[in-house]
């Protein structure tokens, strides 16, 4: 049976101490000494005997049981302890062996520490970024969330994590090739969303990453600047030729005034200068209702007290009741005037909606918070949506008299509070709801 590296020393040390003891032993016993003294001296010697064996391996073995308990706790994560190193004379191996190992303390605990605050940083940007972030392990289990993938499945992470892709109506982002454009509707989000994906590993288990950007709000940005432009051009064109066709139908008409003609021709030609005379205003009118589009200016926030504001714009309505059901009590940071607008857009094309499909029951608003946002929420009792396609498209109207921008304002101001619009059919009974999603936080 092998012996422990302690007993070994203890045997070495024995051994080593054995000539002499014999030697001194053998003298005592051979001498003229009295037997009272040779058997205490005997005694005495093998007591030192033992001693200083005893001695011999405690000193080898303790440095070493110091060394051991010091890489026990690098090994747990504790670099609290460090081993004293004699100071003065020449350093001997022991001392220097103590001193690597409080260095190597120093480095691993810096090592721990720029990890711990590598990840923490990582854990921020992720939770900060708006791209939806997921991580699924070998077994396509979703391991990792990020704030933006809460949002877009509407969940919190305690509710997601554990789940598989499947459940969670992820798993076409696992499969086919990437980077690549592809449809998502989920409970936070529905549109384009670029998909990109890759692998990395976490305490040494492989795990797929795929980021989703979501595309429609840029999309959206490049369609409103396109249509910006296009109503500068077509107001600037428009304006110059309407500008000279009401000035000379209003010269004509003073022609006339002062030289009629004869019969029924005078009249007919007054009254066609006068249809064109009013649809050259009408189309002025028109054209000044978009360029609206390209002026709205950037938000300047304020606190505004949402009871306040919605039963302000229920007041500006008088065609049909405007019920505010209500909902908590909050304070949004906001632009007034341009919110107040978009609830009174909003609140006019329910009405309408109602009004056309021969209701009377009126219009309802309410507000909820989810996550963080505060969901305003308009609802009317008309025949619901039919084209959605063409819902936000300016110059697009299904009303007579409609000018088309009402809806494209609002979304255009909700984006500009870094919120959205949108409209959807009510899964309770008939009519159409719109729900305007705008943060609560104020650096939002």
């Amino acid at each position: 049976m092998a012996l422990g590296h302690e007993r070994r020393i203890l045997a070495l040390a024995v051994l080593v101490g054995l000539p002499g003891v014999a030697a001194a032993l053998a003298l005592l016993w051979l001498g003229d000494f009295a037997p009272r003294t040779v058997w205490t001296a005997t005694a005495l010697l093998l007591l030192a005997w033992v001693g200083a064996a005893v001695l011999l391996r405690d000193q080898v073995a303790r440095p070493l049981g110091t060394l051991a308990n010091m890489l026990a706790a690098l090994r747990e994560g504790d670099f609290s302890i460090r081993a004293r190193v004699p100071g003065g004379g020449a350093p001997d191996s022991l001392s220097l062996a103590y001193a690597e190992m409080n260095a190597l303390e120093s480095l691993l605990r810096n090592q721990r520490l720029g990890a711990v605050e590598a990840t923490e940083t990582l854990r921020k940007v992720l939770e900060e970024i708006d791209v939806a972030v997921f991580a699924f392990d070998p077994d396509v289990v979703l391991r990792i969330v990020n704030r933006a993938g809460e949002r877009l499945l509407a969940q919190p992470a305690d509710r997601l994590i554990g789940r598989s892709a499947a459940e969670l109506r992820l798993a076409e982002t696992l499969t086919g090739i990437a980077p690549r454009t592809l449809e998502l509707a989920h409970a936070g989000g529905a549109g384009r969303w670029e998909l990109r994906r890759s692998v990395v590993r976490q305490e040494g288990y492989p795990l797929q990453l795929i980021a989703l950007s979501d595309l429609s709000r840029a999309l959206r940005e490049e369609e409103r600047a396109a249509w910006k432009r296009i109503i500068r051009v077509l107001s600037h064109e428009i304006n110059n030729s309407l500008a000279p066709i009401k000035s000379i139908s209003g010269s004509l008409k003073g022609m006339l005034a002062r030289e009629r003609l004869a019969g029924d021709l005078g009249d007919d030609v007054e009254r066609g200068l006068a249809v064109i005379q009013g649809r050259a205003e009408a189309l002025g009118r028109f054209m000044a209702s978009y360029a609206t589009l390209a002026r709205l200016p950037p938000p300047e926030p304020v606190d505004v007290d949402v009871a306040v504001l919605v039963r302000r714009v229920a007041d500006l309505e008088t065609r049909l009741p405007v019920e505010v059901i209500g909902g908590p009590s909050l304070t949004l940071r906001a632009d007034q005037d341009q919110l107040e607008q978009a609830l009174i857009n909003l609140v006019r094309n329910a009405v309408d909606a109602t009004v056309e499909a021969g209701g009377s029951a009126g219009v309802s608003i309410r507000w909820i918070t989810r996550t963080g946002k505060l969901h305003l929420l308009v609802e009317d009792c008309g025949r619901g949506l039919t084209d959605t396609a063409n819902l936000f498209v300016p110059f697009y109207t299904t009303k007579p008299g409609g000018s088309g921008i009402g809806l494209v304002l609002s979304r255009q101001i909700a984006e500009g509070h870094g919120g959205t619009l949108e409209l959807e059919n009510r899964g309770d009974g008939s009519g159409a709801r719109a729900r305007m999603i705008l943060p609560l936080d104020a650096s939002a």
